[in-house]
């Protein structure tokens, strides 16, 4: 709790020519880099090691869990948030999927640095300040080919799909998960990070696996992306995240 602020002013005459102050940089969780294979082990983010997890029953509870989470990850408190009550819902709506926020933190964390988003910038509702749109998926070099599946309604283009939301689903995955995490009878919104943690959570138990063992795990997160390096990135991040949560 803050008890007092105290400010200090120094006027006087500024320099036309001194260089601008560069803008703060933000911490990053360093993330070591681990290449576990398919089955073969699970994140600390599952069962079978400690993470803080959110044992809360309002949203102050929520928003203190967040903010200690926050300190010792550096993931925006506002986001720590929206992945811990997506892993409470999950718990009410699927418990036996025991999915960790710490995975979807890794989700998260992999398409961050794909996609060179900033997911620091968003209001306190939880939408993106700036709309994440990946590129077209229009099949060139690299870049598989989908067609347009949602008359651009989501993405701005009728001829071929992106990539949507700071979960970045396709349009079709989202129009099939896609649910609106507060509650309000709102329309579930790909660019709000709360929607998209648990549109991603929804989508990871829908296999019906157990992500607290590593055959569940990998299966889930091969289910949301096929690429095997992908899992071993997101397994590297949830891993860390994990542990720095529950650290000293």
């Amino acid at each position: 709790m803050v008890t007092g602020v105290v400010l200090v002013v120094t006027i006087g005459v500024q320099n036309p020519d001194a260089p601008a102050e560069p803008p703060a940089v933000q911490p990053v969780l360093a993330i070591p880099q681990q290449r576990p294979q398919p089955g073969a082990e699970a994140p600390r983010a599952g069962l079978a090691a400690p993470v803080d997890r959110p044992q809360v029953s309002d949203q102050a509870e929520l928003d203190a869990w967040a903010t200690r989470v926050a300190g010792k990850t550096h993931i925006p408190a506002r986001v720590v948030a929206a992945y811990g009550r997506a892993e409470m819902w999950m718990q009410r709506q699927k418990a036996s999927c025991h999915l960790s926020w710490a995975t979807l933190a890794g989700i998260g964390r992999v398409e961050t640095e794909r996609g060179d988003f900033d997911l620091s910038a968003i209001s306190a509702s939880g939408r993106l300040v700036k709309p994440v749109v990946g590129p077209p998926l229009d099949g060139s070099p690299g870049v598989p080919a989908v067609h347009d599946s949602d008359g651009g309604k989501l993405d701005g283009d009728k001829a071929w799909d992106h990539a949507i939301g700071p979960m970045q689903f396709l349009p079709s995955t989202w129009k099939k998960y896609q649910e609106r995490a507060n509650g309000d009878g709102g329309a579930p919104d790909p660019q709000n990070v709360d929607d998209a943690a648990f549109t991603a959570a929804r989508f990871l138990c829908s296999g019906g696996d157990d992500l607290g063992t590593p055959a569940g795990w990998w299966r889930a997160i091969l289910f949301y992306n096929q690429a095997v390096a992908y899992g071993q990135d997101v397994f590297s991040a949830a891993d860390a995240y994990a542990e720095a949560s529950v650290a000293p």
